[in-house]
């Protein structure tokens, strides 16, 4: 499933704030990610993993119109379970119809440790305000990122991640000026609204990248009665319950 509108937008100076904001901030997170196999989940026009040093990096998607990309159902990633390191889902979550299904598959394939980076268009922000104003038919006909179902908060996020296992580590907002599609607009007279942003409402940024580990709870081992019984028993007597023909015995022998 291709996204509307997204092959036109990434090269608009609009696509291009966005898509140089998000990648500067994966480039400088993934760089210290180490392991053997990393994936990124869709938006096979633009390489996230371009930082990573792990040896093998692959980018899937839904369709084969991206060559060199592994065309595979994001619901049912042909990926072996817990053998993943790094996973990217980039716009992801937002656009497609199944985001529990796709988050679960990612928690299935990666390893313990293995570390998800999610970065998504925040309601609680203009951009999504702007959304919110348009009618389902105005959507579609804007196309993307407006065409999205849904938006998903960092909140409700951090809640679904916390039912998989999965902790979040660290967070950024970016992005704060308006839609606007000018580039004059949005690097010149709106760059005063990134640096008031970042200071006083940095929970307001019109895009986010969301990190998070996959936690995997310690194992305690549960013997049987019988061991547990033989263990207590082999355990050495403190000095304090020895009797003095003991402590004799113990001396004369050493």
């Amino acid at each position: 499933m291709s996204i509307p509108g997204l092959e036109v937008w990434q090269h608009t100076p609009q696509g291009r704030y966005v898509l140089d904001w998000e990648a500067a901030r994966l480039d400088a997170a993934v760089a210290d990610v180490f392991g053997f196999k990393a994936l990124q989940i869709g938006l096979p026009e633009r390489d996230f993993l371009r930082a990573n040093r792990m040896p093998l990096r692959q980018i899937l998607n839904d369709s084969l119109d991206a060559p060199g990309a592994l065309a595979c159902a994001f619901t049912h990633l042909p990926i072996a379970a817990q053998s993943v390191d790094l996973a990217i889902l980039p716009h992801v979550l937002e656009f497609y119809p199944e985001p529990h299904q796709i988050l679960r598959e990612v928690e299935r394939i990666l390893r313990p440790e293995g570390h998800l980076f999610i970065l998504g268009f925040n309601p609680l922000s203009l951009w999504g305000a702007r959304r919110r104003l348009m009618s389902a038919a105005t959507r579609q006909q804007q196309g993307f990122p407006w065409n999205a179902p849904h938006y998903l908060s960092v909140l409700r996020l951090k809640d679904w991640l916390k039912l998989l296992g999965f902790e979040v580590d660290r967070g950024a907002f970016g992005l704060y000026a308006p839609p606007c599609k000018s580039e004059q607009w949005l690097l010149k007279r709106w760059h005063f609204m990134e640096l008031a942003g970042n200071r006083w409402w940095g929970f307001a940024g019109s895009v986010y990248m969301l990190r998070a580990v996959k936690r995997v709870a310690g194992m305690h081992l549960i013997l049987p009665a019988w061991e547990r019984r033989n263990l207590a028993g082999k355990a050495l007597t403190p000095v304090a319950h020895k009797t003095h023909r003991e402590v004799q015995y113990e001396r004369t022998a050493v």
